[in-house]
């Protein structure tokens, strides 16, 4: 059995471990496309052995490489990517919602493949947990407890800014551990004269104020700009958690989840009954036709 993996729209810490359980089950079965759907598509696909997989088994990133590739969409892009497919058994998609749309129009076009969750920012339909968050998580609160006891000792407020994109899973799950003053996870929740006033509170009693930020909802150094013209002499910065998230070593709990969602993969495979998602209800992972 043939079988093919690539990995989708970006990295996601333990992505790497899953991965090297497939390249442990599958051995010289087991293929990869470098940078995703760019790579199916231009039939850039290796053994699984040029990627040295064990190697990277506990670390941040993905090996094997991923990519944006939104020409996917493209009816001749696409077209060829499929046929590429056809060469093997079972394709494996990592990635996010749009990647599960991606392997549900693949199977109409007849190649049997398997979805896999893997996304910081945890915001897969009907799925409980995606490969990547709780490390993301863990990253903001590191960032939260090492720079805020300096910006208390000044008095200073600082906003921390995570990632999402367009969800606020990420700011939410690290408020909801380190409880900063201000949790502005949604555009809704956006109220620079509620952040003024909190500001000049907590300075008037010599405190800092902590506010996490969920990216994409307004540029955090205009946002800092403005509110610092009307809170002197207090003092407000920015810190952009970023690509922290993603590189971050992942955590124990994430690479556990990571080796349950391979073995659930395996068993996918072997049972033949494509296409499948593996996704997580209530705790445990299962796997559901799409």
């Amino acid at each position: 059995m043939k079988v093919l993996i690539l990995a989708s729209g970006g990295d996601a810490p333990g992505m790497n471990k899953f991965i090297s359980k497939l390249a442990q089950h599958f051995g010289k079965d087991l293929y990869a496309c470098k940078r995703g759907f760019r790579g199916l598509y231009e039939n850039e696909i290796y053994p699984i052995k040029y990627f040295d997989t064990l190697k990277h088994a506990n670390s941040a990133g993905c090996c094997i490489t991923s990519a944006r590739f939104p020409e996917f969409k493209e009816k001749d892009v696409f077209k060829k990517a499929v046929e590429n497919a056809k060469a093997y058994d079972a394709v494996v998609v990592l990635g996010g919602n749009g990647s599960q749309k991606a392997v549900v129009e693949m199977e109409k076009a007849g190649v049997k493949a398997v979805f896999v969750p893997c996304t910081i920012d945890n915001d897969v339909e009907e799925n409980d947990y995606s490969i990547g968050f709780d490390t993301a998580v863990e990253s903001v609160c590191y960032v939260y407890n090492n720079v805020m006891p300096s910006m208390e000792a000044f008095s200073r407020s600082c906003v921390f800014v995570t990632m999402g994109r367009h969800s606020g899973n990420i700011a939410k799950t690290a408020a909801r551990l380190v409880k900063p003053d201000i949790v502005i996870a949604e555009e809704s929740q956006l109220d620079e004269e509620k952040i003024i006033e909190a500001i000049k509170k907590n300075y008037s009693k010599e405190k800092s104020t902590s506010i996490i930020l969920r990216e994409n909802i307004v540029d955090v150094n205009k946002l800092c700009k403005t509110i610092s013209e009307k809170i002197k002499p207090a003092e407000i910065r920015a810190f952009v958690v970023g690509y922290l998230q993603r590189g971050s070593k992942p955590t124990s709990r994430e690479l556990r989840i990571a080796y349950q969602f391979a073995l659930a993969t395996i068993k996918a495979i072997r049972i033949k009954k494509l296409p499948i998602a593996v996704l997580m209800e209530g705790g445990k992972i299962i796997l559901k036709r799409i």
